[in-house]
């Protein structure tokens, strides 16, 4: 699902540098921490709508900084230690989705729930 989403990622198409390895490390932490955050849909959701060349920058800011600081493995509660790994992930998740909700769009969400099932 990833590679024919439809979103064309910073309006780019296939000349940025690295997508394929930003893809390949959101979707390895994701698969990691699925079981340890409740509302994985809505992080794939908003990974979708980072990636979208029609979302506003301010909001793919939010997106790209929250995203990037789910997949980095070493942050304030680094992610290997179990049971709490993932807590400051959600806290972070949390507030950037809450606020850019507005442009995460039924086509992200779909999105997400597509990846999702062929992830599964």
């Amino acid at each position: 699902m990833t590679q024919g989403s439809g979103f064309d990622f910073f309006g780019f198409g296939d000349k940025l540098a690295g997508e394929g390895e930003i893809r390949d490390k959101f979707w390895r932490t994701a698969k990691k921490a699925a079981r340890q955050i409740p509302f994985m849909d809505e992080v794939v959701a908003a990974y979708y709508c980072a990636m979208d060349k029609n979302t506003p920058l301010r909001a793919k800011a939010t997106l790209v900084g929250a995203l990037g600081y789910f997949v980095l493995p070493f942050d304030f509660i680094p992610d290997f230690v179990v049971g709490l790994g993932y807590t400051d992930d959600l806290a972070v998740l949390t507030a950037a989705i809450a606020a850019v909700s507005a442009h995460i769009t039924p086509a992200h969400r779909q999105a997400a729930k597509d990846a999702l099932a062929d992830k599964g």
